[in-house]
């Protein structure tokens, strides 16, 4: 195993004592996944104030600083005090943003290796439940891989960090607007998803309309071919005059505007992840 050096010895201990001082007060949080990061970033400034690497460092290394502390928090061993997130996994955090913000530059290889020990990271604080703290791991991921051109994994770094900071609201309507967001298209990222939604609305719809007194009376295939058009376009008066109903009529022209609306958002969406706009 290759011997760490001593400048990253020493960093190691201090970036290990403050990740112990925030974990305990994160524990003592009643709501930890809604945390500011003010007091995270004062400590990793506080780091950062003493990281001075040596030159030969500054000139080239492909590897990163602090692989043992990221090693560390893919496994963490339980922390005597059985806080609700290993320290381990906090000194990850402050490791990577004393990389992500320090003196060093980072190469293409760089940035690919500290974009996925972020992508790591901001896993485990989502399932501890560190909101805030993952979507910032996530932002983080996003931004190297952008500098890389990795639209892929920029793209699925971008779903995880609109959870993230979907469940980091309060609870409210904006919150439940974020989850109707991510099951509808994920948020964005994830157009593809909205053609679900299209044959859901088709079919209850249909089902709606047959359910009726007067759908009853109806051809069912025919009432499928109308619940198909309508969707694509609101019907005409001669098309909803053989249902004889009212509500029936109402129904299929609420369908096609929201067809309508449903395939302009997919369209859009579709574009801005094609052109990148």
């Amino acid at each position: 195993m290759e011997e760490i050096p001593a400048f990253v010895k020493s960093t190691s201990t201090r970036i290990g004592r403050h990740a112990t001082a925030y974990t305990e007060k994160l524990d003592q949080q009643q709501h930890p996944g809604r945390m500011a990061l003010g007091e995270l970033g004062t400590r990793v400034e506080a780091v950062l104030d003493e990281y001075d690497p040596p030159i030969a460092r500054r000139k080239h290394s492909g590897a990163l600083v602090f692989p043992h502390l990221y090693a560390a928090a893919r496994n963490p061993a339980d922390d005597e005090e059985e806080w609700r997130v290993p320290t381990a996994v906090v000194a990850a955090l402050i490791a990577a943003e004393v990389e992500f913000r320090g003196p060093l530059r980072l190469s293409s290889r760089q940035n690919t290796l500290l974009a996925e020990e972020y992508e790591l990271i901001g896993a485990q604080l989502s399932q501890a439940r560190l909101d805030t703290h993952a979507a910032l791991a996530y932002r983080r991921a996003m931004a190297l891989y952008r500098i890389n051109e990795d639209d892929e994994s920029q793209d699925r770094c971008g779903l995880l960090l609109a959870r993230a900071e979907t469940r980091a609201l309060p609870p409210g309507l904006r919150r439940w607007a974020g989850f109707g967001s991510d099951v509808l298209c994920g948020h964005g990222y994830r157009p593809s998803w909205l053609l679900g939604w299209v044959v859901a609305q088709i079919t209850i719809f249909t089902g709606i309309a047959l359910a009726l007194p007067h759908g009853r009376d109806q051809d069912i295939g025919d009432m499928i071919h109308l619940g198909v058009t309508s969707f694509l376009s609101p019907p005409g008066q001669e098309d909803t005059d053989p249902l004889g109903s009212a509500v029936a009529e109402t129904l299929f022209v609420a369908e096609g505007w929201i067809g309508a609306v449903s395939m302009s958002v997919f369209f859009a969406l579709l574009v801005r992840k094609w052109f990148r706009m």
